[in-house]
């Protein structure tokens, strides 16, 4: 199946545990990206926004973790959670067994596109929250990640509530607006949120620009380090495959760069 600009699809849903799937860097250089897929918590689109991020990244010295985490409408009692609860795990377990992946532990950072997008800002800034019970000697470690890479995210779930699909797949039918609120990560940004790379495209029919632009906002508020790249034109949902003629087909490229500069201090 293809998507935008030819990109290859495979989508998984009935998830009922998380998994996480490692891809490793043939010339490991300590880098690591945990990469959340997106398909509105209604699917997750694990070739677009998953394997093909390991594709591109590998052989630049990352190692990609694809996290195929809980879809929440999937009879979760703690439905509007669970995608953190296993983002969380996923980040302590990673760095638990760092040296056995050949990663830096201060070096592993978060990619999510979409609702992926959503759930990566969630996990920078409740990263700390208390969503689950310890499982073992892992969860003594930090889940918060080095950087945050949003790729058209979702960052404020107040625009999506009153959407019988999009905005109910994660909270549920008539979510209260402190529950709303509490998962609408542009509130709680703050000193400890993780530097931030967005992307976003100004015609994209599914997600508003406004979240990023929120979101730039919100951390130039509180003092943490963004850069964005804002295109004309990408739509929704391209991944790693706008056409080549586009300039924000470049952005997996400037990633990488600005990955590098922050390792180094000069971002």
């Amino acid at each position: 199946m293809n998507g935008p600009e030819g990109a290859r699809e495979l989508w998984v849903r009935g998830v009922p545990e998380p998994e996480l799937h490692v891809f490793r860097a043939p010339r490991p250089d300590g880098s690591a990206l945990l990469s959340l897929p997106g398909g509105g918590y209604q699917f997750l689109s694990v070739q677009n926004e998953g394997l093909d991020v390991a594709r591109f990244f590998n052989p630049r010295g990352t190692t990609v973790f694809v996290l195929t985490y809980r879809l929440p409408g999937e009879g979760w009692a703690d439905r509007a959670v669970a995608p953190l609860q296993d983002a969380q795990r996923a980040m302590r377990l990673v760095r638990a067994r760092a040296a056995e992946f050949r990663v830096d532990p201060e070096r592993l950072g978060v990619v999510g596109f979409s609702a992926g997008g959503h759930l990566a800002a969630d996990l920078a800034t409740h990263f700390d929250a208390l969503v689950h019970a310890p499982v073992d000697a892992a969860d003594r470690r930090s889940a918060r990640p080095a950087f945050a890479a949003l790729v058209y995210p979702v960052t404020d779930l107040r625009r999506w509530a009153g959407d019988p699909v999009s905005g109910n797949a994660l909270l549920g039918p008539r979510p209260s607006p402190a529950l709303v609120a509490a998962r609408s990560p542009v509130r709680h940004v703050g000193a400890r949120t993780p530097p931030s790379f967005l992307v976003h495209a100004f015609d994209d029919p599914v997600v508003a620009m406004d979240n990023s632009l929120d979101w730039i906002a919100a951390c130039r508020a509180a003092g943490v380090p963004v850069e964005a790249h804002l295109v004309a034109r990408g739509g929704h949902g391209f991944g790693l495959h706008l056409s080549p003629d586009l300039p924000g087909a470049r952005w997996p490229e400037l990633l990488a760069a600005w990955m590098r500069n922050l390792a180094r201090g000069t971002t």
